[in-house]
């Protein structure tokens, strides 16, 4: 309860470390980076440390007069004797010190740092857990953009710019805080410029490191149905969100209007992301919106993401490949989304289905559980045994995953027993039988 976060200045201060084992070297390369001079004994040092032109190395045991003239002082020798002695004389001479691995002894403790040029962040568990520190640490450093510390940098010019230019404190500030705000969260987002986001399949953190980051530098967001609405809480409270859901057999954005509306917010200068659910280019569209906007003059990017179609069996434990057992994996869509068959009212399964009942891997079908029972019956009827292992998968965005396995003979009939709603990824073949969850 009682350490107290203070960012003191080390560089070209006298610092020690006591010890030169693989313990010592890891606190010691953390250290360099603040321009510490840094002085290691042990009697014996790891050659990392020994060739480092920064150290100052002294191959003998410790002794009582290596602290004087020390910041702070290091004990990581690898022996607790000499640690806690270490530890005693330092605190007799009111030194700061830290233990490895021994809170009790330290006066200061290590946190897990980042550091991107001006820019650093300590995170402390008080020495409870140091792994949810580490874990926190990659939480926020996934959350800065590339190139935060040049930012920070730049910040600090413009700092000593405004100050001169602009005498208003409120209006000062004002700027300066926009600045930084615009500084941490404009990434690879460029203004007029359309990004394609694969939102991934299920719970919000499923989303790639850069989809993240194309979220937190969006000026509008065109958002379907299948993504985890937590996602939008990324984007800054300024950004235009604008839902185009899209589901069979319910009031959907007509693909026509979606299109529009991302060549308008283009226009308007703004950096816009279209947060599509799985991965933009498989069954999403994408491709479509693609084409409108460069034929607009819309700049494009794209942002893959984790497809439904190898993420849900993943996540429920079933590989749609396996060594011996399915050597290829085949994605189709229950309907060929021909418009003119559609129309016409004529039957819309994927042509070549009758080939793909031929094929000895994992067959996996997206948008198809509405017509399972039919989809089953004529994978038979082209040749797929009734006891060909099959799976319907669900996942919630909440990570539950719901799943009923069967065979192709009677998978329709669980599923219908189990209550599964769409959307759901339906497998067949030997892999549906797998269980490695």
């Amino acid at each position: 309860m009682g350490y107290f976060p203070f960012f003191m200045e080390i560089k070209g201060k006298d610092a020690l470390v006591v010890g030169g084992g693989k313990v010592a070297c890891r606190k010691a390369e953390r250290l360099l980076v603040f321009g510490v001079n840094l002085t290691v004994v042990a009697p014996s040092i790891e050659k990392e440390l020994l060739e480092n032109p920064l150290v100052f190395c002294v191959e003998r045991p410790f002794e009582e007069k290596d602290i004087c003239g020390r910041m702070f002082v290091v004990a990581a020798s690898g022996d607790p004797e000499v640690n806690r002695h270490v530890a005693e004389l330092c605190r007799q001479r009111q030194i700061p010190v830290n233990v490895a691995d021994d809170k009790e002894a330290c006066s200061f403790l290590f946190p897990a740092l980042i550091k991107e040029g001006c820019l650093t962040v300590g995170i402390s568990t008080e020495g409870v857990s140091p792994a949810l520190s580490g874990y926190l640490k990659g939480q926020i450093q996934g959350l800065l953009p590339e190139g935060a510390g040049d930012r920070i940098k730049e910040l600090k010019a413009l700092r000593e710019h405004v100050r001169e230019q602009i005498p208003d404190q409120e209006q000062r500030a004002k700027l300066l805080r926009k600045e930084a705000l615009k500084c941490m969260r404009a990434d690879v987002l460029k203004e007029g410029t359309v990004t394609l986001v694969g939102a991934g399949c299920g719970a919000y953190d499923l989303i790639t490191l850069r989809g993240m980051r194309a979220l937190q530098g969006a000026q509008a967001i065109i958002y379907d149905d299948l993504i985890d609405e937590r996602l939008l809480s990324f984007a800054g409270e300024s950004c235009e969100r604008i839902y185009v859901g899209k589901r069979g057999g319910l009031p959907s954005t007509p693909q026509e209007k979606i299109n529009e509306i991302l060549i308008q917010k283009a226009k308007e200068g703004k950096s816009v992301v279209r947060l599509k659910g799985g991965d933009c280019f498989v069954f999403g569209r994408g491709g479509e919106e693609i084409l409108a906007l460069q034929n607009a003059g819309i700049r494009t990017e794209v942002v893959p993401g984790v497809s439904s179609a190898t993420g849900v069996p993943g996540l429920a434990g079933i590989p749609v490949t396996y060594r011996g057992i399915s050597q290829s994996f085949h994605v189709a869509t229950a309907r060929s989304a021909v418009p003119a068959k559609e129309a016409a009212g004529e039957d819309d399964f994927p042509e070549d289905l009758d080939k793909l009942a031929s094929l000895n891997g994992t067959l996996v079908f997206l948008m198809g559980l509405g017509r399972l029972e039919e989809l089953a019956a004529r994978l038979i009827r082209y040749g797929k045994s009734p006891d060909t292992p099959a799976a319907v998968i669900k996942s919630g965005f909440d990570g539950n995953i719901s799943m009923v396995r069967g065979c192709l003979g009677d998978i329709a009939g669980k599923v219908k027993e189990a209550g599964i709603k769409a959307p759901a990824v339906i497998l067949v073949g030997p892999c549906a039988g797998q269980e490695l969850k």
